[in-house]
């Protein structure tokens, strides 16, 4: 075996010993797939990929031992690849790296290989969701630093492989400025290697170091081969917009090799990627429009499907409408209702095909549907800028919208204590509505620079807050009514309602005003985000219509307790349960829609008109259940009035 790079050589005999090891170690967690274990099936079928072609050319083996190191390679992926948790489409991983066992023991060609390796491993990526990329762009600044402290010694001051320390390795450092070898590695295949080290090498894990700080490494690494002239006009290329679409997302720098991108946009494509490497915070997935964003999802969810990944392709069809359209309904609403219930209705059918296992063809038909609709919306959108009045408009709705049964919620909670003269519970209700505002900022902060938080979980969450709520609210309202009736409500008022508030009713009070308030918070943080990158530049009338909605809320808010609060007691006891019992109903529906749009309960659509503001869709589940609820309402309420009545 040659001694050329750490790289090249990722795994040799003696790693593979230690990988061995390793994988009798990853036996010990059976069942559960962890990201380094995905990562090391990725890493090993990246060297592949690279290295098979080099030493068998035309069905003669040109470096015998580079040969059997690829022969053990593939197999360590099938090995691999039977511990990773069983999934829908891990039959089908498993025939492809059986086949890739076959391909090279039977030396065929080069290209052939490396052709089934890469589909394979993005094969992997997409069944088991690999990050393969940073979550936000790294700071090459502060890389360049960490280089010098971290990797100078052994590959040198400029990364020519000539450290001090690497004086004596073999293999001997990486030269980072050799082009030949540079051409065919991606950002990610620095990361991994930098994460999970190379056995028998001097290239050690650098676990110690943060994800982040690995990832700025792996960027600064592939940027020192790069020239001053081909970054000039790399920049030039990205700036004018032509090749904009080649890198979409950060996802699509790190896994992109210079020969791969030469093979499709040619010298100029590799120019982009160098500057991109050296400056990734151009490209951001923020940056990306919502629209452009569900048409992407939408084209990668069919190339899924095609492939046979039913499952996969579900969720990225979910995605394509949770993390993409749905951020920017409230805006097309204003311009073209029409068009935007006609974009929801068919993403919702084109779900249900993929569900249904329907036909690639008439899948592919759907598909083609929607884009369209898609492009009609992204013209009239004009793409990034909204009008002055329809940015307005928008803000103000989305605000109103998301907001008004949270306000219903907390002034009947509000004029309930003043009612009651409970004034030193009030600071409980206002804690919790506070305490939502805060948590669904920092939730937000932390799916945008932390984690991945994707559109279904925002739906899970959101759908199992409703249903919490609602279970709340039906406490609440029926404990409320059944106090309407009471004969001597004076002796209760003055006893027995200060001892129930003391007690459970009180943290029931508190927590239904923390739910009905977090339960919108997070999302209407990403509608103003989605509604902020299209009215761009001019913010103004975003501000405008989001204060102005404010203040409406506030003066609604206001006038409910106000009214109520000066309502006869028994009457103020009924309305209010009443009101909350509404809003149960409203919440239920609303959660089981959430649940539904998540994929994580089945939806079957029915002929009924949908009414979205009181939590009425078309889809029988969430109707049958409004409508049991109301029976049982109904019930309630009819027994705790003939029994008042006749007690």
């Amino acid at each position: 075996m040659t001694t050329t790079t750490i790289f090249r050589y990722g795994l040799s005999r003696l790693g593979l010993l230690s990988l061995t090891a390793l994988v009798c170690s990853v036996r010990l967690v059976a069942a559960q797939a962890t990201p380094e274990q995905a990562q090391l099936i990725l890493h090993l079928l990246d060297y592949v990929a690279v290295d098979y072609p080099q030493c068998v050319q035309d069905g003669t083996v040109l470096d015998q031992s580079e040969y059997d190191e690829q022969v053990e390679f593939s197999q360590q992926v099938r090995a691999l690849l039977h511990q990773l948790p069983a999934q829908a489409a891990q039959s089908d991983l498993l025939s492809q790296a059986e086949q890739l066992v076959t391909l090279i023991q039977g030396r065929r060609p080069g290209p052939e290989v490396a052709a089934l390796g890469h589909q394979l491993y993005w094969h992997i990526i997409r069944t088991y969701n690999v990050e393969i990329a940073p979550k936000h762009p790294p700071d090459l600044t502060t890389a360049a630093v960490l280089y010098q402290g971290q990797c100078a010694a052994c590959h040198g001051l400029q990364g020519q492989g000539d450290g001090p320390a690497g004086a004596n390795l073999d293999p001997a450092p990486s030269n980072f400025h050799d082009r030949q070898r540079m051409d065919q590695r991606s950002i990610y295949g620095f990361y991994s290697t930098m994460t999970l080290g190379v056995e028998g090498t001097g290239m050690a894990s650098f676990r110690t170091l943060s994800e982040d700080e690995r990832w700025a490494l792996a960027f600064y690494v592939s940027t020192l081969a790069s020239s001053t002239p081909d970054l000039t006009r790399g920049a030039e290329q990205w700036q004018s917009g032509v090749a904009q679409t080649w890198f979409p997302d950060l996802a699509s720098v790190a896994t992109a090799t210079a020969n791969e991108i030469h093979a499709t946009h040619g010298d100029d494509g590799v120019r982009v990627l160098a500057y991109l490497r050296s400056q990734p915070h151009v490209v951001v997935s923020s940056s990306e429009s919502p629209l452009a964003r569900s048409a992407r999802l939408l084209r990668e969810s069919l190339a899924t499907y095609r492939g046979g990944q039913q499952q996969a392709a579900q969720d990225l069809a979910a995605s394509a409408y949770l993390d993409g359209f749905e951020l920017v309904e409230a805006s097309l609403d204003v311009v073209d209702k029409r068009l935007r219930m006609a974009v929801e209705a068919e993403m919702m059918r084109y779900r249900a095909m993929i569900k249904k296992q329907e036909p690639t063809a008439a899948v592919e038909g759907q598909h083609h549907r929607i884009q369209e609709l898609l492009t009609e919306a992204t013209t009239l959108l004009d793409k990034t800028r909204l009008p002055a009045g329809a940015a307005f408009l928008s803000a103000f709705l989305i605000l109103l919208r998301e907001g008004l049964e949270a306000v219903l919620v907390l002034a009947a909670i509000l004029a309930l204590l003043i009612k009651s003269g409970r004034r030193d519970a009030l600071p409980y209700v206002h804690t919790g509505w506070v305490a939502a505002l805060v948590l669904g900022g920092c939730t937000w902060l932390v799916a945008s620079y932390v984690i991945a938080l994707s559109g279904s979980t925002r739906e899970v969450t959101e759908g199992a807050t409703a249903l919490i709520a609602a279970v709340i609210l039906l406490y609440v309202g029926f404990w409320m009514h059944s106090k309407a009736y009471a004969d001597r409500w004076r002796t209760f008022l003055q006893g027995q309602l200060r001892d129930a508030l003391s007690a459970r009713t009180k943290w029931a009070l508190a927590l239904v005003s923390f739910l009905a308030v977090y339960r919108e918070a997070f999302e209407t943080v990403l509608f103003y985000q989605a509604l902020w990158l299209q009215a761009a530049p001019v913010y103004a009338p975003v501000l405008g219509g989001l204060c102005v909605a404010a203040v409406a809320l506030t003066g609604l808010g206001w006038l409910i307790l106000r009214g109520t609060v000066h309502l006869p007691l028994g009457p103020f006891f009924g309305a209010t349960s009443i009101l909350l019992v509404l809003l149960a109903v409203i919440f239920v529906g609303k959660g089981i829609a959430a649940l539904q749009e998540a994929g994580t309960l089945p939806v079957h659509p029915v002929s009924f008109p949908g009414i979205p503001t009181l939590g009425v869709y078309p889809n029988l589940l969430g109707l049958l259940l409004q409508a049991g609820l109301i029976l049982i309402i109904a019930s309630v309420f009819i027994y705790t009035y003939h029994g008042q009545r006749t007690g």
